[in-house]
This record gives C-alpha cells, sequence and structure tokens, in this order.
C-alpha cells in the first residue's frame, strides 16, 4: 500500500512542481548536499516521482521476500496497478477528464471559467466568496460533487483491484490455489482444484463486471448533479452531503443527544472533496481512506476465493498498512518532529506553527532561507543553503526509512514467516489427527489384552 504526497507537520501539502536550480545568490550544491536536494525534490515532485518512489518502497521488500513465480507476478501485478490507481486515477479522471474537458461544457458560456476556476476550492470558500453570484457558487458546489461521485470509479477500482488480480494469476499460471501460489509445501506442489478454479473465476469476473456497472453509474449520477444541481436546495443539501458527509453525519448525532465537541468536530473533518493542490485536483485524505479501507474489503473478500490462509494473511497485513496509509504516518512525523523541536534541533528549518503543528519551508524556499542567514551571520549563502538542504532531508528521511524498513521489510517478512507457520501447523494437526486413529485402531486389541490380564490376575 502506498502514502499521499508529501506533507507538512501542519498538515499542508507542499506541491512543488518547477525544477528550481539553486543558482543566483549561491552555487550549485555538491556532494551530500546535493544528494539530500535530489532526495527532498522527490519527496515534493510531481506524481509520477512518488509513483515510481512510493511503489518501489512497498514493492521492493515484496519482491525480495517473493515465494514463488506467481507470488512475484501477483504481487507487481496488485501494487503497480494500485499506485497508478493512487497517484493518477484522481488527477487524470478529477482534473484533466471531468473538471476541463467534460464538466466544463455544461455551464454558460460567459461563466464556465468563473465556475471552473472554483472547483478546486472548500465549499466554505466557495459559499463565503462575496465576489461570486449565488448562481456561480451554486454551479460550482454541484458540480465538485459531481466530479466527486463520477469518480467513484477509483474506490471501485480499488475493492476490485485484488479480483483482477486472482483472475491475473488463474489465467497466467493456471493457479488458485493459494498454497501453491505462496510455495507453502517446498517438497510437494498441491493438485489443483478445477472446482476451486471455476468459483475464482466467476466471482472475479463477476466483481469486474459490478464495478464497471458502479463506474457507469457514478458518471450518470455525476453529470445529473452538476448539470442540475444548481435548480434545487435539495440537490445543493445532497451535493454538500457528497463533499463533507462528515459535517451531515455530525449535524444528524447532534440533533440526536450527541453533544460532544470533540466527537461532532472529528466527525465534521472527514471530507470526499478533492485536495486543492495549486489549484488542480488531486487525492484528498479522506479519498484516500475510503480507497484504502475498500481495498481491505476487497483484498479480503478476493482472498476467500483462494482459502483460509490467503485471509489470514491479508488480515495480519493489510490493516496496519492502511492505518499506516491513513494516520499513521503522519503520526509518526508528528511525533518525529516534536523530539527535535524538544531538543532545539534544525531552528532554522522546524517551526512550530500557531495550530500546534509544525512547518517546514520547501525546496523553493530553501534559497531565500538561506541568503537571510548567510546575511544576518556573515557566512556564506552556499554554505547556509547546503546545511538548510541536508537538514530538510533528515528530517523527511527518518520517516521514510522507518515506511521501507518497517512497513515495507518488517512487516512483510512477518507476514510470510506467520503463514508459513500457519500451514505447518495445519499439516502437523493433520498428521496427528489421522495418525492418532491409526495408532489408536491398531492398539485397541493390546489394550484390551492388557486390561484382561489384570482382572484375571
Amino acid at each position: 500500500m502506498i502514502t499521499l504526497e508529501n506533507k507538512n507537520y501542519n498538515n499542508k501539502q507542499i506541491n512543488n512542481k518547477k525544477n528550481i536550480s539553486f543558482r543566483g545568490n549561491v552555487q550549485p550544491l555538491t556532494g551530500l548536499a546535493k544528494a539530500a536536494d535530489i532526495f527532498i525534490k522527490s519527496q515534493e515532485n510531481l506524481s509520477s516521482t512518488r509513483f515510481i518512489q512510493d511503489t518501489a518502497t512497498n514493492w521492493f521488500p515484496k519482491a525480495v521476500f517473493a515465494r514463488s513465480k506467481a507470488d512475484f507476478a501477483e504481487m507487481s501485478f496488485l501494487e503497480f496497478l494500485e499506485s497508478g490507481i493512487f497517484y493518477f486515477a484522481s488527477p487524470l479522471l478529477g482534473e484533466k477528464l471531468f473538471r476541463n474537458k467534460l464538466f466544463k461544457n455544461f455551464h454558460p458560456e460567459n461563466i464556465k471559467e468563473k465556475i471552473n476556476e472554483q472547483i478546486p476550492k472548500s465549499v466554505e470558500e466557495i459559499t463565503n466568496n462575496a465576489g461570486l453570484s449565488e448562481e456561480i457558487k451554486r454551479r460550482a458546489i454541484a458540480t465538485k460533487a459531481g466530479i466527486v461521485l463520477a469518480c467513484i470509479a477509483v474506490p471501485v477500482a480499488e475493492y476490485t483491484l485484488s479480483f483482477a488480480k486472482n483472475l491475473f494469476t488463474l489465467k497466467t499460471f493456471k493457479k488458485s490455489n493459494f498454497n501453491n501460489i505462496a510455495n507453502l509445501n517446498k517438497s510437494n506442489t498441491e493438485k489443483e482444484d478445477k472446482a476451486q478454479q471455476d468459483r475464482v473465476e466467476r466471482s472475479s469476473k463477476r466483481q469486474l463486471k459490478k464495478a464497471a456497472v458502479i463506474s457507469a453509474a457514478g458518471v450518470v449520477l455525476g453529470t445529473g448533479l452538476a448539470v442540475n444541481g444548481h435548480k434545487s436546495d435539495k440537490l445543493q443539501k445532497i451535493a454538500k452531503s457528497i463533499l463533507e458527509p462528515g459535517k451531515s453525519l455530525a449535524g444528524a448525532i447532534k440533533n440526536k443527544g450527541i453533544k460532544s465537541e470533540k466527537i461532532l468536530n472529528t466527525l465534521s473533518k472527514f471530507s470526499l472533496d478533492f485536495a486543492n493542490s495549486n489549484g488542480k485536483l488531486a487525492l484528498s485524505k479522506g479519498q484516500l481512506a475510503l480507497t484504502a479501507i475498500l481495498g481491505l474489503f476487497g483484498y479480503s473478500k478476493a482472498a476467500q476465493d483462494r482459502g483460509k490462509l490467503d485471509v489470514a494473511e491479508v488480515w495480519t497485513r493489510v490493516p496496519l498498512v492502511v492505518f499506516y496509509t491513513i494516520v499513521g504516518s503522519e503520526l509518526f512525523e508528528k511525533a518525529f518532529g516534536k523530539i527535535l523541536e524538544k531538543k532545539n534541533a534544525f531552528p532554522d528549518i522546524l517551526k512550530k506553527s500557531q495550530e500546534g503543528g509544525f512547518t517546514i519551508p520547501s525546496r523553493a524556499e530553501l534559497p531565500q532561507l538561506a541568503d537571510k542567514i548567510a546575511n544576518a551571520k556573515n557566512t556564506s549563502p552556499a554554505k547556509e543553503l547546503a546545511r538548510l538542504t541536508k537538514e530538510k532531508a533528515f528530517i523527511s528521511a527518518v520517516p521514510y526509512a522507518f515506511s521501507l524498513l518497517f512497513m515495507g521489510f518488517t512487516l512483510s517478512a512477518i507476514t510470510r514467516a506467520f503463514t508459513q507457520y500457519r500451514y505447518n501447523k495445519q499439516m502437523k494437526d493433520k498428521t496427528i489427527n489421522n495418525n492418532g486413529i491409526n495408532i489408536y485402531n491398531q492398539n485397541q486389541p493390546n489394550v484390551f489384552k492388557d486390561f484382561e490380564n489384570i482382572i484375571n490376575s
């Protein structure tokens, strides 16, 4: 499982999309500072760079521990497509196709550009903008909700991906038995069950067809909402509920008598609206959570077709991965930031925010900050820039290393070890049961003979 694009410690995304060259008042970086800059760039750059980096983080450890050709192939199939869903599906569908191609044309020519400009903004920003007419506000909110509905294919694809993986393995390697795919019996491959293979194929194809129908329905409903959502107060309410279901739920439970501000505030923050990435639509935390959780249940449901050990392996690994994907990485980053802040480490880079979090300058801001520090300390801007670059890279590298070592290698190794242990125990228990019956049958006459001798004596 993969993570969202780079976050700083006050939960605001840094999306530096320019290929910045550190020149001007300072010399180009060299040595370790240059390597640190390359790492920072990969953390803040476009989806293609993040796709390669995070796919490698999740794919490489599993590739190292692959148990067979089939296991390696289906794991690679899953990881690369899953990363593609997270990093490219939302920008391609939400931003390029629906926002700027199709839905843009649903509005009058004289206001469609103004409406389109509002799409990346939050419902609150649109509603409170006094410079917008009521029609533009209503059309923008309805269109945003329509785009979210039309992009239902993204979480649906994540749910269905495991079924596609099962079908891929079946067609490519003629295997549906998880024990054979994972090579759990090193000395003797189990015979494939034709009935199980047929069941896996039927289940996978049924889920893929269902996904296509749901995705098409999402586009139809989203189109209808974008076209007509501004005409009705009821449709406006539905549109806002789609974009911010947490607020709707918080309002509903408040009416039921639950007054806890902590619960209400937590619920209110859950949103299915897109994140605003420099005026473009990007995957948000709410969308990530929905997609990752649906992926967990998709993994589990598809595993049921291939046996109990596959299900057990899924529930050993995936819940932890989902938790880490949604909140775990951020919690670790915040904890690491607090440790550094208490030690007063990197004070020029790590600043405490008013919200209680931490702010870190982006890569683009480092040269200007280096100049400022150099002027204050009467030092070399190049020297300060190299120091700041290495410090920033270190702050990002520690959580990244944790992700690679623990969520990658350690978790993969533990998962595979537990699966092998379960299989070995299963086989041992089966052997003991079978041998126990045989031993009892063989020894039964002698037992009664000994008992008879005792009585006669």
